[in-house]
């Protein structure tokens, strides 16, 4: 199992560090040469959306990054990626990728000294421990996006096909479930491909 992990700025190595702890194979996603090579998933880390937003497109990693995306490859974003991910944002502008059919507040938990830890439940995952740093949450979903996660009433993760985003920072706990199941998520996305590619 390859796996991408854009790396222009924020918590990309934690991610890599579980990712690869379980098994996976990762490569840092910093220039447009690094798309040549196959992945079986991308991650896009926590950080500051407005920084990895500039970036990729200074660096024409945007398109292809998006149109990937489209297609159907699994992709998971924490906090700073879900806000890449989602189609409008709240108490913003800004629209990145507009991929997940959600509506996202930027630091709805207010800024650094908002960041806070609970232990809650997390469909197909568990209970596991969730970090919120200057941390968003989803205000609205719409069409097939199902809801993962919750707490204290606001959604803070949720799935809509191939897309994975959640507000919270599972790469700086102990805990890898969530990183497992984005694992399986691709898993079942090869098995996929494998058997149309039988098919056919």
């Amino acid at each position: 199992m390859v796996i991408g992990v854009l790396a222009l700025q924020g918590a990309f190595i934690e991610h890599e560090k579980v990712l690869k702890s379980l098994g996976a194979e990762c490569f840092e996603i910093r220039q447009k040469k690094d798309l040549e090579r196959h992945m079986d998933g991308l991650v896009l880390p926590g950080g500051e959306s407005t920084v990895m937003g500039k970036l990729m497109v200074e660096l024409d990693l945007f398109e292809n990054l998006k149109e990937q995306i489209l297609n159907g490859l699994p992709v998971f974003g924490t906090c700073a990626g879900l806000i890449l991910l989602a189609q409008n944002l709240s108490n913003d502008t800004k629209k990145y990728f507009g991929t997940l059919p959600v509506t996202v507040k930027r630091n709805a938990y207010g800024r650094q000294l908002g960041s806070f830890s609970k232990e809650e439940e997390m469909k197909y995952v568990g209970k596991i421990p969730m970090t919120f740093i200057r941390a968003p949450y989803i205000e609205s979903v719409r069409g097939d996006v199902e809801v993962l996660a919750k707490v204290d009433g606001n959604i803070v993760a949720v799935r809509y096909g191939n897309q994975l985003g959640i507000s919270f920072h599972p790469e700086v706990t102990q805990n890898s479930a969530v990183h497992a199941y984005f694992l399986k998520m691709c898993r079942q996305k090869q098995n996929a491909l494998k058997t149309l590619s039988g098919i056919g």
